[in-house]
């Protein structure tokens, strides 16, 4: 459906920098790279040329290099029209976003809020290096929501998303609204296609018992949160 691409638009203007100063890169089998668009160079420097440890195991399954990989959707939203998808475009996206949500048995409900403080803020999980991050015994993965949201007030949290401060003393906490918060945290491009935010539950880095956790510190009368 969509053209194969494994690097952002970033990576490649890197690249083209790269290439403009001059630097070269040995290389046995002697690549032309003066051959190459930016973006050519860009999928060369990352996945062939052997500077990066795409063969290192992560968490998940798999390596670093199926990382690099783009998905369908994400492939939809940067490659489709130049990275400026159609409305078909966006509402396929929005269709398989929300056709990717699994819902707790029993329903939507409000976990504990201090556990949802703690996740909000941690970005723990899945970082690759000489050690690899180990979430299989006693610590879990964050959901490093403050790292593009303001929250409240004790900590400074990111000005990429909107402010959260007051969130559910303003909305309340309904069976709509609760539906709602779980869907944007589990995959957000179900209501907003090709959005910046993590699909926290879709790609498996937070479980429905974390994600209750984080709308409980979002919506609970009780969280700082709402004071």
């Amino acid at each position: 459906m969509f053209k194969k691409t494994s690097l952002a638009a970033g990576v490649a203007a890197f690249a083209a920098i790269l290439f403009a100063g001059g630097y070269a890169i040995a290389d046995a089998q002697k690549v032309d790279f003066t051959a190459m668009s930016a973006e050519e160079l860009a999928e060369y420097i990352i996945l062939e040329s052997g500077g990066f440890h795409l063969d290192a195991a992560v968490q998940e399954g798999g390596t670093m290099r199926a990382r690099m990989e783009q998905d369908d959707l994400q492939k939809a939203c940067s490659v489709v029209g130049g990275g400026k998808p159609d409305a078909a475009t966006l509402e396929a996206v929005r269709a398989a976003a929300a056709a990717s949500i699994t819902y707790p048995e029993g329903g939507i409900k409000l976990g504990d809020w201090q556990k949802g403080r703690e996740l909000s803020w941690s970005g723990f999980g899945y970082r690759v290096g000489h050690r690899n991050d180990d979430h299989s015994a006693s610590r879990q993965p964050g959901g490093n929501c403050a790292n593009c949201h303001q929250k409240v007030s004790d900590r400074d949290g990111g000005t990429l998303g909107p402010d959260l401060t007051g969130y559910g003393k303003m909305r309340g906490t309904s069976d709509a609204m609760l539906k709602y918060v779980y869907d944007v945290i589990y995959n957000a491009h179900a209501y907003f296609p090709c959005t910046q935010m993590p699909r926290m539950g879709a790609k498996g880095v937070l479980t429905q018992e974390q994600i209750a956790d984080i709308m409980a510190w979002l919506l609970d009368p009780e969280s700082p949160v709402n004071k």
